[in-house]
């Protein structure tokens, strides 16, 4: 998990550009969703992390995002 404030907008792209950050969550709510999703674009930074894949979301304890992760909506 990486947490938005600890890493730098150009480190995150090339990260997100290398597929090394597939999925955002939400350190407070303990949420998780795809980069892509507007809940997640609304968040303050400061709340913000990231993981590599869905496993890592899951094991740090973060549920799926209602939004864009429900199902029947593919998770990529």
């Amino acid at each position: 998990m990486i947490e938005h404030v600890n890493i730098s907008p150009q480190e995150l792209h090339g990260m997100i550009r290398r597929k090394e950050i597939l999925f955002g969550g939400n350190r407070k709510l303990k949420i998780y969703g795809k980069l892509g999703c507007g809940s997640g674009k609304r968040m303050k930074r400061e709340n913000r992390v990231f993981f590599k894949d869905e496993e890592e979301a899951l094991e740090a304890g973060y549920r799926p995002c209602g939004n864009c992760m429900r199902r029947g909506v593919s998770s990529l």
